[in-house]
């Protein structure tokens, strides 16, 4: 767990006034989010700090892990998972409805350590001929992404064929691949270029990309959700896109 101190400098982009109105009480804000956003939170979360008051303790991690972990009591005040997993804890009750905004989506790509070669994915064709040809690829065993590849490699009946040399991963598995133990990564985009020692191929071909949502919500059990509901409009104001754009992602949840 990550705990953001709001002596962090403040960004170019200087982003105050992004909350309306300061409030008189500063809150300590527990936050439990998919790495998806990680790199986006964490560059906006000291700005977010110094604008507010309020302090951050964020948690990153894969959203059905997360998910699991709520469902079993984790305390927490915000939560950014991906739409599906926000919608079904709604229907739970351990979100409130009325809060439910969504942050961002992000497309799938390819990664391959820094200095190698990188593959043809141009096509769809070309992407199968780069995953057959791979010595080991990687992708995440829970993550939404490592999910939609995982039923797009069956679709092409490829299963038997890369079983053998696929890593699952969790969490960021462009660090695997960035290590040299797997030859391609297969994530979000965002999460790829986040990675010291990785270069990103490209997003996969247009015919076959998943775009994947990213929704935030404040826990049902929030007694004041004023602070709760600042931070979500911290994170979805004009001023934050240029930010989220850097990060490989992009505002809103309808595909381009």
């Amino acid at each position: 767990m990550r705990t953001f101190r709001i002596a962090a400098a403040l960004g170019p982009l200087a982003l105050v006034g992004l909350v309306q109105a300061v409030p008189v009480q500063a809150a300590d804000l527990r936050v439990i989010s998919t790495i998806g956003v990680k790199s986006f939170v964490e560059e906006l979360a000291p700005q977010f700090e110094r604008t507010t008051g309020h302090k951050l303790s964020i948690k990153f991690g894969t959203a059905n892990v997360l998910k699991r972990e709520i469902e079993a009591g984790e305390p927490f005040d915000v939560a950014i998972m991906t739409a599906m997993v926000t919608d079904d804890l709604i229907k739970q009750g351990r979100l409130v409805a009325a809060t439910r905004t969504d942050i961002a989506r992000g497309g799938i790509g390819v990664g391959v350590r820094a200095g190698l070669s990188k593959p043809d994915i141009s096509t769809v064709d070309a992407l199968k001929k780069a995953l057959l040809d791979a010595k080991s690829i990687t992708y995440a065993k829970e993550g939404a992404s490592g999910i939609y590849f995982a039923g797009l490699i069956q679709k092409w009946g490829l299963t038997d064929a890369l079983k053998g040399k696929t890593l699952l991963g969790a969490g960021n598995v462009g660090e695997i691949a960035a290590r040299g133990e797997a030859d391609m990564a297969v994530q979000l985009i965002t999460e790829l270029i986040s990675v010291k020692g990785l270069e990103l191929v490209g997003p996969l071909p247009a015919e076959v990309q998943n775009w994947v949502v990213l929704t935030a919500g404040v826990s049902s059990n929030l007694k004041e959700p004023g602070a709760a509901i600042d931070f979500i409009k911290f994170l979805t104001a004009p001023a934050a896109v240029p930010v989220l754009k850097a990060k490989g992602l992009e505002p809103g949840s309808i595909r381009p």
